[in-house]
């Protein structure tokens, strides 16, 4: 087949091409160096797949993430696409046996650490193959302004530059600021017609903001209302991940926990029982999850504060994976920026990487205070100026009245002014309240108009509020050590009186028990299905969601599939998913309509 139309279809399942895809996969089969940039879950590894179908040779596929060689290799092969990989988990013979596999020209896909191009034996070897394309996964990784930087495997570019097959090139990222794009595309040397961004919006995907309410409260309740749901909750710090796992357990809550204190078979057990479906929740620190192709994952919580956007969204990303519904809240309390900001100045890294680090800290207490569509500020931060909200984020469905608090914070605005926009919060809050200290310095603020305004104010209320005004655009923190308070353009305008400002009360919003439950299909069929779908996983010794993904399982409850060509219909069904499974799933499919028939003349 010389169609990716076709190959969509017949070996993945799927009739239509997601926004972004094809035109990368026309780029790559043309020889063009390109790079991708697409939200989680946006479908980046059909991207190179497909190709790799197509082109005669092999494709190398680079990825920092060896949790994911073998959830990829297993869906690959489950397609009867023939995929292996390589990296440091393999024995030596092992090893030897699949590098002797890949010369026969057995394998499309090889997947490889980055570590391993950098073993002269490994490089050599890789000479002698017909390397078609070259995949870099998560290549972020390469730029100096990304969340994970890792300055090593600036190393393998130009041993993969001299490759003498002289492959394609396709570089993928989900999280990629608009400086990350332009590094990438530098190191990378591809050409701006070649970049193609998709957004980053998922629309699948409620972002919920939780701002102070009990937390192991708050995560015990909502666990319980998502019975039977997969999900992630990650925790800032090792003894926050034991005493929530603990409390769960204690309490009956089918619980996993993951973090650097566990040895390697422990690690390797509790990631094995949550993508095996034999635990519903897993607790982690930010040290789980990335490579983690569990489709089904239906909510992320974090209870505590990641330290940058690009965390935060990489790790919510990870839900809803397969299309379906799914909710990212995170449980805010300014005591975890104090862990943050700890953990930055205990670093050994110089001071210009610590600044960075700051600056992307402040940003991510904004996006936790914004009172506009949460969505809408991701997506603005990741330089998408977009004014259109999502609909369906905490912000956007708070209903709460409106209190103006134009006046107080036109206090707040005129004092940053009258204090040249040269001082930053600490100094400002303290002029606003009246302080003895700043009154008769040498700087004379006891003199402006502006000292002691909010003298009745507590210090924490008015730094609060005047987060508040950074959050929603109102005030601009630039960079830096020492962060200094700027007027905004829409800032000016409310100090003029031009403009409103409404600021909402804190409530705890409501929570819906199921995330995909809409009334559209038949969730007994749907949890017939998932019966039959585990007994086939562990049989096989494969993760539930290579078998079928929650989504096709839906899709198999929605449209009753009763013969071959009907079974070809569901989403994420190919002729190999047909072959190995179609018989046993519409079997159950008949039986349970027989059996609902049966009860319902009864």
């Amino acid at each position: 087949m010389n169609d990716p139309q076709s190959i969509l279809k017949s070996t993945f399942g799927y009739d239509d091409f997601r926004n972004g895809q094809r035109e990368i996969i026309d780029r790559v089969l043309s020889g063009k160096r390109s790079l991708g940039i697409m939200p989680t879950g946006g479908g980046k590894s059909i991207c190179y797949q497909i190709p790799a179908i197509m082109f005669s040779g092999l494709t190398l596929v680079i990825s920092p993430l060896i949790s994911l060689m073998k959830d990829q290799v297993d869906s690959l092969n489950e397609l009867n696409i023939p995929a292996t990989f390589i990296n440091s988990t393999l024995e030596y013979h092992d090893l030897e046996e699949r590098m002797r596999y890949i010369e026969s020209g057995a394998v499309k896909l090889l997947y490889a650490a980055p570590e391993k191009i950098e073993n002269p034996d490994f490089y050599s070897w890789l000479t002698q193959l017909p390397i078609d394309l070259l995949a870099i996964d998560e290549a972020h990784v390469l730029s100096s302004w990304g969340h994970d930087f890792r300055p090593s495997y600036l190393n393998i570019i130009e041993p993969l530059n001299q490759l003498p097959s002289n492959p394609a090139w396709l570089a993928l990222t989900a999280t990629a600021t608009n400086q990350v794009q332009e590094d990438l595309m530098s190191i990378l040397n591809v050409k701006d017609e070649n970049v193609i961004k998709t957004g980053f919006a998922r629309n699948n995907l409620s972002l919920k903001v939780e701002r102070g309410v009990d937390k192991f409260s708050y995560v015990l309740n909502y666990v319980k209302s998502h019975e039977n749901e997969s999900g992630i909750i990650y925790a800032g710090r090792r003894k926050d991940v034991d005493k929530l796992y603990d409390f769960l357990k204690d309490r009956g809550i089918n619980v996993g926990k993951y973090h650097a204190g566990l040895s390697d078979e422990e690690r390797h057990d509790q990631q094995e029982a949550f993508l095996f479906d034999k635990v519903d929740v897993i607790i982690a620190t930010n040290a789980f999850g990335m490579g983690i192709n569990k489709t089904n994952v239906r909510y992320v919580l974090h209870f505590t504060i990641p330290g940058t956007i690009e965390n935060y969204y990489q790790e919510v990303g990870r839900a809803g994976r397969d299309g379906l519904p799914a909710e990212a809240v995170l449980l805010y309390t300014p005591a975890d920026l104090r862990l943050h900001m700890f953990f930055i100045e205990q670093s050994e890294a110089d001071d210009s990487y610590k600044q960075s680090l700051n600056v992307k800290l402040r940003k991510m207490n904004q996006y936790a205070k914004t009172e506009k569509c949460l969505m809408q500020f991701i997506l603005n931060y990741f330089g998408e100026n977009t004014t259109q909200v999502c609909g369906h984020c905490s912000n956007c469905l708070d209903n709460r009245e409106v209190t103006d608090v134009t006046s107080d914070a036109q206090k707040i605005l005129s004092c940053v002014v009258r204090m040249k926009q040269n001082y930053g919060k600490k100094t400002i809050s303290r002029v606003l309240a009246g302080k003895d200290d700043v009154a008769n310095d040498w700087r004379n603020f006891g003199q402006l108009p502006t000292f002691g305004l909010l003298k009745d104010w507590t210090l924490k209320s008015i730094n609060e509020f005047i987060d508040f005004l950074v959050a929603n655009g109102f005030l601009n923190m630039t960079n830096g050590l020492y962060p200094i308070l700027k007027l905004t353009e829409t800032g000016a305008s409310a100090l003029r009186g031009h403009t409103i400002i409404g600021r909402k009360n804190v409530v705890i919003p409501e929570r819906r028990n199921s995330i995909v439950s809409d009334g559209s299909f038949d969730e007994g069929l749907f949890e017939e299905l998932r019966k039959l779908r585990l007994n086939i996983a562990h049989a096989q010794d494969l993760p539930p969601f290579v078998i079928f993904s929650d989504k096709s399982l839906k899709d198999m409850s929605q449209k009753l599939p009763a013969t071959d060509n009907e079974f070809l219909q569901v989403n994420g069904v190919g002729n190999a998913k047909l072959e190995r499974y179609g018989t046993r799933f519409m079997d159950v499919i008949k039986e349970y309509q027989v059996n609902k028939s049966s009860t319902a003349k009864s």
